[in-house]
């Protein structure tokens, strides 16, 4: 497990869901002391401010960023991709495409609306998950000895 340090909190990488991009005026009540550029999103739904972009953080902890919608998500989270429709009662202002969904840690559906086409998505995440799996590192596996067991056991059976 991978521990990323923010500020005094410590996050398990594997809770990330994903970055995006924080913008201080959607909350003009919010004074930060600092300058905050990005925001962690947690599998809960949770938020951690980062003083770092999403494409340093991105960067940083090799997670995939979507450059269209500035949202780095995490390649280590089963996401599923859904179009998306406005419908009579949700009309965003954004022309959002795609809706990631997941499951937070208790089971519940949780889901982040993308700009990006969902072929794209699907093709970049799971391009990126067979990159990964080319250049994890597996350690080197024994042959098995079967039913046998171990050379000292060998040793030990021989007359």
């Amino acid at each position: 497990m991978s521990i990323i340090t923010v500020g005094k909190r410590l996050v398990p990488s594997e809770q990330i869901a994903f970055v995006e991009t924080f913008d201080p005026s959607s909350n003009p009540e919010f004074k930060p002391e600092k300058d905050y550029k990005g925001r962690i999103v947690l599998l809960n739904r949770d938020i951690v401010l980062i003083e770092q972009t999403p494409q340093a953080f991105a960067t940083e902890h090799e997670l995939h960023l979507f450059t269209e919608d500035n949202v780095a998500v995490n390649q280590n989270i089963v996401f599923k991709v859904e179009t998306f429709e406005p419908t009579e009662s949700f009309k965003p202002t954004k022309p959002y495409q795609t809706r990631l969904k997941w499951r937070d840690l208790v089971g519940e559906e949780q889901s982040q609306l993308l700009v990006t086409p969902p072929e794209t998505v699907i093709a970049e995440i799971l391009n990126a998950k067979v990159e990964l799996a080319n250049t994890a590192k597996r350690p080197a596996r024994r042959p098995a000895r079967g039913r046998a067991g171990s050379r000292r056991m060998e040793a030990s059976r021989t007359p």
